[in-house]
């Protein structure tokens, strides 16, 4: 069997062949370095220690000249797959992928991750495009937000959780921090709403407003709780305040087509009437 016909699915960071069986190695590129790769394996062993519904990771090793993780074979589709195929079943999957990060942050304190403030303080440092302004503000709007010690994804949305026969896994654990989960709530948001505003399509536009809505609905409800009205206002107003943060440190990934509309949700969640404006992604 040849390389290519091994491969079952391409990513900018790796290919995922079919390895022994049962398993499946994901195969990095060669400019991806060694330490995130080995970074990559703490973090998804430590994740499936901790019981939450991920493929179990096996050893580092090279394959043809590049590192490759080994990862328990899942087979499925996507959250994002499923609902082009059933658009009915839109309400339900948004409500299970709500329901699947708040059980994520129900998990704390795992040693082996990274500060999540330590590296958003990072990224914004060095985002590009911002002013100096705009970036102290959104240093100084960070350290007037509380700290966490829970469990977050840092890449949580329809894509990265497949639908199997034994349930829905989450993969693509490797930007996995320790923080506050109404940050990592609000990095959904803005990985949302920023495909939405790159899409052409009125349908995908249409249908991806309606998804957050629903997710974030469903939850802040969760993360608040219960549904008393005083602790989801707090919930609500906490992530809303996260908005532009989590916008200003994803300039960092230097998604050049992405930029202008990062920059205009910045801009909007520095001024103290536009927290509505950034959250609706408008």
């Amino acid at each position: 069997m040849d390389y290519e016909s091994t491969i079952i699915a391409r990513g900018r960071t790796a290919d995922v062949l079919v390895w022994t069986p049962g398993t499946v190695l994901k195969l990095f590129h060669t400019w991806f370095p060694e330490t995130a790769v080995r970074h990559e394996a703490r973090m998804a062993h430590a994740v499936h220690a901790a019981g939450l519904p991920a493929p179990a990771a096996g050893e580092v090793i090279e394959h043809n000249g590049r590192l490759g993780l080994i990862y328990e074979r899942v087979d499925g589709r996507s959250m994002d797959d499923e609902m082009l195929a059933y658009p009915w079943r839109l309400p339900q999957l948004t409500r299970l992928l709500a329901e699947l990060h708040a059980r994520i942050h129900a998990v704390s304190s795992i040693p082996e991750l990274p500060s999540q403030r330590k590296r958003l303080v990072s990224s914004i440092t060095t985002a590009p495009g911002l002013s100096e302004t705009q970036r102290q503000a959104a240093l100084e709007a960070l350290a007037a937000l509380p700290d966490g010690d829970r469990l977050c994804h840092g890449d949580f949305h329809f894509g990265n959780v497949l639908l199997t026969a034994r349930g829905p896994i989450i993969v693509d654990w490797i930007d996995a921090v320790i923080g506050n989960p109404l940050a990592d709530v609000a990095r959904t948001v803005v990985l949302a709403n920023g495909a939405r505003a790159l899409s052409q399509s009125h349908v995908v536009r249409t249908a991806s407003a309606w998804r957050a809505r629903i997710y974030t609905r469903r939850v802040l409800a969760l993360e608040a709780g219960g549904a008393q009205a005083n602790r989801l206002q707090q919930a609500r107003a906490e992530y809303r305040a996260w908005l532009p943060i989590v916008a200003a440190a994803r300039l960092d990934e230097g998604i050049e087509e992405l930029a202008p509309w990062l920059l205009s949700q910045v801009a909007a969640g520095f001024r103290p009437t536009s927290q509505d404006h950034v959250e609706s992604g408008t």
